[in-house]
């Protein structure tokens, strides 16, 4: 309008505060440095995170690396306002997925995108971050926290992760030798870890009208919580134990439950026949299945009902790792075999399927 002086805009003024970003990045920055490894080089704050690889402690190392979110588990975690375990998630989702390789975690990068940046918020996401990266090993060395004004509702963000491991190339995982006979043990779960959130979100929420502080007397306690419970992290389990025995293979079971990850880890010619029997279920899957009235077949392709990491081990030596595993204080469980056919998993004990 003539005779109006131009208004002067900020970044400010477009939703993005950069002393806000400036403030979070301070509170992490503790949390992070938690997590350093001698390998670790430099501090935070620089263009690119440096990580020097201890080269006299492999002969033929490989690295690898694995990206991975939380899903709408998120969800979960607004409608509580509770972000200090989301981020023990996303760094369960991918170290295990490495460690599935046969590769020890070395360090680990975040990203993390919200509309309106809280510095307190920022701090207890990143927070559950550095937990989980302390947990396995691995350094939490850099990441990205992006304040992308009216993308994201109001104390709403999106978490990712990035993982990069190593193992000696004649050790990775699965191995080629795999044959019928060998055994399927399994490792618990902490409930539904971070899959199959839309279906439960669907059940709990928008079929059942539940609500999060909704106290469940099976469960011991409120549905959120239960929905909470961060995802099990399972290099601190394992990596010793990679060392003693003759592990032939790790799955992870994620989305696609039982029939998608088992054959992830298989060679032609070979199925796995789980014995859906052969651990109990908790009763958040039986809640849910009840609730939804959804099929066991498709409650098994879903979740990982119970069973958090598979181990593909020879008959002969699965009674000594599973005594071992006992010895350190884990449940596991003989969950089933390989035998020759189409590979694929044939789930026994199914109503249907």
């Amino acid at each position: 309008m003539s005779g109006q002086s131009p208004k002067s805009f900020s970044y400010r003024d477009s939703g993005v505060d950069i002393e806000a970003g400036n403030l979070a990045v301070e509170k992490i920055k503790s949390a992070a440095r938690s997590t350093f490894r001698p390998e670790v080089l430099g501090d935070l704050g620089g263009f690119g995170a440096l990580f020097a690889l201890d080269r006299a402690r492999y002969q033929n190392p490989v690295l690898v690396s694995g990206a991975d979110g939380v899903g709408t588990k998120l969800r979960i975690a607004f409608m509580m306002n509770r972000h200090e375990t989301i981020g023990r998630d996303v760094v369960a989702m991918c170290v295990n997925d490495v460690l599935a390789q046969g590769a020890e975690p070395l360090f680990f990068l975040d990203y993390l995108a919200v509309g309106k940046l809280d510095p307190v918020q920022v701090a207890e996401v990143v927070g559950g971050v550095a937990d989980g990266c302390r947990e396995s090993g691995c350094a939490l060395i850099g990441g990205e926290t992006a304040e992308m004004a009216g993308f994201y509702g109001t104390g709403e963000y999106d978490l990712a992760g990035f993982c990069v491991g190593v193992a000696e190339r004649d050790r990775l995982l699965p191995r080629a030798d795999m044959e019928a006979g060998d055994v399927l043990l399994g490792l618990p779960s902490s409930g539904l870890h971070s899959n199959g959130y839309s279906l439960v979100r669907k059940i709990c929420f928008e079929h059942r009208r539940l609500k999060v502080g909704d106290y469940i007397e099976e469960l011991g306690k409120t549905l959120g919580q239960e929905l909470l419970t961060p995802t099990r992290l399972y290099p601190g389990i394992i990596l010793p134990l990679l060392d003693r025995f003759k592990i032939k293979g790790l799955v992870h079971i994620t989305g696609g439950g039982f029939q998608e990850n088992l054959p992830r880890a298989l060679p032609e010619g070979l199925l796995a026949r789980v014995e859906t029997t052969a651990w109990p279920v908790p009763p958040i899957f039986r809640l849910l299945q009840d609730w939804g009235q959804v099929g066991d077949f498709e409650m098994y392709r879903t979740f990982n009902m119970g069973v958090g990491l598979a181990l593909i081990v020879p008959a002969g030596e699965a009674g000594e790792l599973a005594g071992a595993l006992k010895a350190a204080g884990e449940n596991v469980f003989r969950i089933g075999r390989l035998e020759n056919g189409p590979r694929r998993t044939v789930l026994e004990g199914l109503k249907d399927g």
